[in-house]
């Protein structure tokens, strides 16, 4: 690709920038293998984390898991325990055990920062659009909090009332407060929530970053370019 006629990178956080896809994936099915094997229903598959928790916000993941298994809780309050049988407690439950694995560190894609480094060196803006409420403690984890201007995250969308993906509006406004408009933006996605949270926004290039998904299915979910790490878009 080239990217003569763009001003903007929108970039998600896990699994594009970071591993941390991994360690939410972990984490996942840590909570979800135990839960649903004493519920007695379907057990969790790494499929699972593909289909209806990978890059949703957290509580809205619970909720898409959940009712593929048909099981119905109340959604609770995000201040709910870890032990709490509602939706946000389940939340809190992966919540917690994710801090304690991020705790033992996180280094972001060589090929990440090889396309940051491209970026900066051609004055194209770029921001964080991650629906995690960590994204913060993961760019400071890595080391690189201070390379985006704009940081439009989970906390950020709760605060703002923003809808968070599959709708492209968290990615409106990380464009809004970048000051670019939305056809000179390239998004930059792993999820096929946020896949589609590109396709649906009017943006210039949804990229797909394949770790995992497929690139059928992310070329399905509205991708236009497939690439395995970032720096193959140099």
């Amino acid at each position: 690709m080239t990217w003569d006629n763009f001003s903007a990178a929108l970039l998600d956080l896990d699994g594009v920038i970071t591993p941390t896809a991994d360690v939410h994936m972990k984490a996942w099915a840590h909570l979800f293998t135990a839960y649903l094997a004493e519920r007695g229903v379907r057990p969790y598959t790494d499929s699972d984390y593909f289909d209806h928790l990978d890059g949703k916000p957290r509580y809205a993941g619970v909720q898409t898991l959940l009712a593929s298994r048909g099981i119905e809780l109340p959604f609770g309050d995000p201040s709910d325990a870890p032990t709490a049988e509602t939706v946000c407690g389940l939340g809190n439950r992966k919540d917690g055990v994710f801090n304690e694995m991020l705790a033992e560190g996180i280094e972001a894609y060589p090929g990440s920062l090889r396309l940051l480094d491209f970026l900066d060196a051609n004055n194209i803006a770029k921001a964080v659009v991650s629906s995690s409420k960590n994204a913060r403690g993961v760019l400071t984890a890595a080391g690189i909090v201070d390379r985006f201007p704009v940081i439009v995250d989970g906390l950020v969308a709760a605060e703002s009332g923003i809808p968070g993906k599959p709708a492209p509006d968290m990615f409106h406004f990380a464009a809004d407060q970048l000051g670019v408009p939305y056809p000179a933006c390239v998004v930059v996605e792993d999820a096929l929530s946020g896949v589609r949270a590109g396709a649906a926004g009017g943006f210039g290039l949804v990229v797909g970053v394949d770790r995992g998904t497929g690139a059928d299915r992310l070329r399905e979910a509205g991708a236009e370019v497939i690439v395995a790490e970032l720096d193959e878009l140099i």
